[in-house]
């Protein structure tokens, strides 16, 4: 695989999970909808080569997807089930900016992680990175099932708070 269809497919697939929302709130029926997403996979993957990327591929894939559903529509001819033009602007738009706030809160979360104490952050991994149960962390980490299901819970309150402390002296500033 040549390395632009590669980075294509990788934007497609950070972005494919908010387009289908986007999708999923602009079409009804469910089979119209799985056909305008692959229609909008394919429009995206085709025209990658058009994309700026000084610009966010959200919102470029997102212009892509409201052109396949307006086209989708025209072609059954149906209006919007769900939203008309400006909502579907402004949807759109939402869907940019909470992907970008979630963006944000996963950079702050990498931080705060590097911040906690060795066991803390290994008690995090193992729950969360390798999906056991509070039960199997507290036996892979030698402690009882209490101890480990209240370390994870002040492990998740610190990191709460240290991401919504991040969060809002990055809105501050």
């Amino acid at each position: 695989m040549d390395p632009s269809t590669r980075r294509a497919l990788a934007d497609w697939t950070r972005a494919q999970p908010a387009v289908s929302a986007f999708v999923h709130a602009m079409v009804h029926d469910r089979a119209e909808r799985d056909d305008v997403l692959q229609d909008v996979a394919m429009a995206v993957l085709e025209s990658h080569h058009r994309y700026d990327p000084a610009r966010p591929f959200l919102a470029w894939a997102l212009t892509i997807a409201r052109h396949e559903v307006v086209d989708s529509l025209r072609r059954r001819h149906r209006r919007p089930a769900l939203l008309g033009p400006d909502a579907a602007d402004a949807l759109a738009g939402a869907i940019v900016d909470v992907a970008d706030g979630e963006r944000a809160r996963l950079s702050y979360l990498a931080d705060c992680m590097s911040e906690l104490d060795r066991r803390a952050r290994e008690a995090c991994e193992l729950r969360y990175r390798a999906g056991l149960s509070s039960a199997q962390v507290a036996e892979a980490m030698g402690m009882q099932a209490n101890t480990a299901s209240k370390l994870l819970q002040r492990v998740r309150e610190r990191l709460r708070e240290c991401i919504e402390t991040r969060h809002r002296r990055e809105a501050r500033a």
